[in-house]
């Protein structure tokens, strides 16, 4: 069964998407089937792996309001293993629309269940915003990654998705894990980024992931281009930085393809 994960976060700007986009694509390349959701009405994670988002007649607002089955709209990227539930502008709608809908808090969750089985990841990128679609993703996710900038408003807002996360895991999905709070847009010369930093692992500890992505330009250009930056700049900062996350979350969740006896060296004794 696929794990799923939900990148979120309803502060903007602080790397979300390109969160998404990359830590999907490292999880491709290292050889795992993963599936990419545009849950963002902006559609940049569809844009961002090659599609245009103007010419997608059907994608993920179909599928939560239509009733359309996933495995009917998925599509294909042009990397080997990731494959993309699109988005496009209509999705703006559903948050009316899903008022009047009975369980609509759980259609996302019905959506997945029939076909997680098929990929060994699927990653949700969330809108920026604590509303319905944001709730649906996580009520259908088994954790959730949450990317914070080290900027000088880094934990603003923070408290408040959290709060949500923890109404969610009371009342809508108990299984809702908090994957790891990812620190973004990182300038080692900068002291305030040494600051943000110190101050969120001091706040949080252990759900602060080891990797930090730091600021790169080809992590910036590489949405121009459609492509992740791995395959924009396969040896860039960006790209071994989210290699980095997606080998430490299979750790986290012993699904290296090392065993576990197989990690440690035995030292002989004399």
């Amino acid at each position: 069964m696929g794990k799923i994960i939900s990148v979120a976060n309803q502060k903007g700007g602080v790397g979300k998407t390109t969160t998404a986009i990359n830590l999907a694509a490292s999880f491709a390349a290292l050889e795992y089937k993963t599936l990419l959701v545009d849950a963002d009405p902006q559609a940049n994670s569809t844009s961002g792996l090659g599609f245009d988002p103007r010419i997608i007649k059907t994608g993920l607002y179909e599928c939560l309001i239509n009733g359309i089955d996933a495995k009917d709209i998925i599509l294909e990227s042009d990397f080997d293993n990731l494959y993309l539930l699109p988005s496009n502008i209509d999705l703006v709608g559903a948050e009316l629309e899903l008022i009047e809908l009975s369980g609509r808090e759980k259609l996302m969750k019905k959506l997945l269940e029939k076909i997680k089985g098929q990929f060994d990841f699927i990653i949700i990128d969330c809108s920026p915003s604590l509303g319905l679609i944001t709730t649906n993703s996580l009520t259908a996710s088994n954790s959730v990654l949450i990317p914070v900038q080290c900027e000088y408003f880094a934990l603003e807002g923070l408290g408040k998705l959290l709060n949500t996360i923890k109404i969610i895991q009371t009342n809508l999905n108990q299984e809702l894990d908090i994957e790891g709070i990812l620190l973004t847009m990182y300038d080692s010369r900068l002291r305030l980024s040494n600051q943000v930093v110190e101050e969120v692992k001091t706040h949080f500890q252990d759900l602060v992931f080891d990797t930090i992505i730091s600021r790169n330009t080809k992590l910036s250009e590489a949405p121009s281009f459609g492509v992740p930056v791995i395959n924009h700049d396969a040896e860039s900062k960006g790209t071994i930085n989210y290699m980095n996350l997606a080998r430490e979350i299979l750790q986290k969740n012993n699904m290296t393809l090392i065993p576990n006896k197989d990690r440690r060296i035995e030292v002989d004794e004399e």
